[in-house]
């Protein structure tokens, strides 16, 4: 009897570890949205050239846990329709001196099947500060997850001032939301692997 317990155990084991694993992904598309006021019109900046990776434990296809999750936004793939906005935006930014916009996750709770609160760090501008966010997670057949959310946050936040233009003229709000949609796949399964030096 004992040797057949012990191969029933080994059994259970084996389909246990099989059926959870901890992988890594990278961001396979993103969507970022920058929305804010002026005294003038309300505007957008807009950018799809994130670049990041994740470590996902999934559990018979579904997301139990988010250990990591870095993402790197060049400051300047933000953009408007107008260049005349995007070059104060920059100068805002200081992109000359800091080239990206950065996020890491430090902690993840799950809520339930499909929302995460992630509470991480964004850097801008040289400046950190941390955010709780709330994430709408789907999960696709092929092994994909989308992650959505968004974060009010204020020029303040970060030292800026908010930015000015026409001599003063437009003046854009204190407050401002980012928007983002992003895309994470198998990293053995990508086919264009990005690394971020």
């Amino acid at each position: 009897m004992r040797p057949i317990k012990s191969i029933l155990l080994a059994v259970v084991i084996t389909f246990s570890i099989q059926a959870t694993a901890q992988k890594r992904f990278s961001l396979a598309k993103s969507t970022f949205e920058v929305a804010g006021t002026s005294n003038i019109h309300d505007w957008v900046m807009k950018s799809s050239e994130g670049v990041g990776s994740a470590f996902l434990t999934i559990t018979d296809s579904k997301l139990t846990d988010i250990k990591n999750l870095t993402i790197t936004l060049p400051a300047e793939s933000i953009k408007s329709s107008k260049t005349s906005m995007d070059d104060v935006a920059y100068e805002t930014l200081d992109t000359k001196m800091y080239k990206n916009i950065k996020y890491v996750l430090k902690s993840a709770e799950k809520v339930n099947e499909t929302m995460w609160i992630l509470t991480g760090t964004f850097t801008i501008a040289g400046v950190s500060k941390d955010y709780r966010t709330q994430v709408k997670v789907t999960t696709y057949d092929n092994g994909t997850f989308v992650f959505q959310g968004s974060n009010r946050m204020s020029f303040t936040d970060f030292e800026m001032t908010p930015p000015s233009a026409a001599l003063g003229v437009v003046k854009a709000g204190k407050e401002l939301t980012i928007f983002f949609n992003i895309t994470l796949t198998d990293f053995a399964k990508s086919e264009n692997v990005l690394v971020i030096k």
